[in-house]
């Protein structure tokens, strides 16, 4: 008789990563169905995905509202303003609860953008756990490291999505 395969149980890291992977199936624009995990001690704190705020028409309904940014070096990207980013949310959620998220870790799809960042350091997040990294990434992993916010990537490479 052969013997089963021995189960072996997921990582917190792999576990929540898979929860916030799970919560972006609610994303409702095409572009990065992202979503988001806020956790302490090992407990789910707020859940967040992008999504245009309530009441709002969804890109998923109307279409994408594009802004094109000129950046110091000249290059240009593209980013849909439509929507709340999931780590924007998930922190709208803890605020609309009264969660304090000090010392809390997030995990999310790519690195926060610099709106993100700039939120998740104010409001005491101390560590964050990404899938994968943002084309533009390098100002937020800059912001993190003088505030003293760990950043770690499951992988390695940039986040591909259409219209970057």
């Amino acid at each position: 008789m052969e013997k089963p395969k021995e189960y072996v149980r997921p990582s917190w890291d792999a576990y929540f990563m898979k929860i916030a992977n799970t919560v972006s199936e609610r994303a409702t624009c095409d572009r990065g169905r992202s979503g988001c995990v806020i956790v302490r001690n090992k407990q789910i704190l707020v859940t967040g995905y992008v999504g245009s705020p309530v009441g709002l028409p969804h890109c998923d309904e109307v279409g994408h509202q594009f802004k094109k940014v000129v950046h110091e070096d000249g290059h240009t990207t593209n980013h849909c303003v439509r929507t709340v980013h999931a780590e924007q949310n998930a922190i709208c959620q803890a605020a609309k609860s009264g969660i304090a998220l000090e010392g809390a870790t997030l995990y999310c799809r790519m690195t926060p953008c610099r709106v993100c960042a700039m939120l998740i350091i104010n409001c005491g997040i101390t560590r964050i756990v990404c899938e994968r990294k943002y084309h533009a990434g390098m100002e937020s992993e800059e912001m993190f490291k003088i505030a003293n916010v760990s950043i770690e990537y499951i992988f390695e490479e940039i986040q591909q999505y259409e219209n970057q």
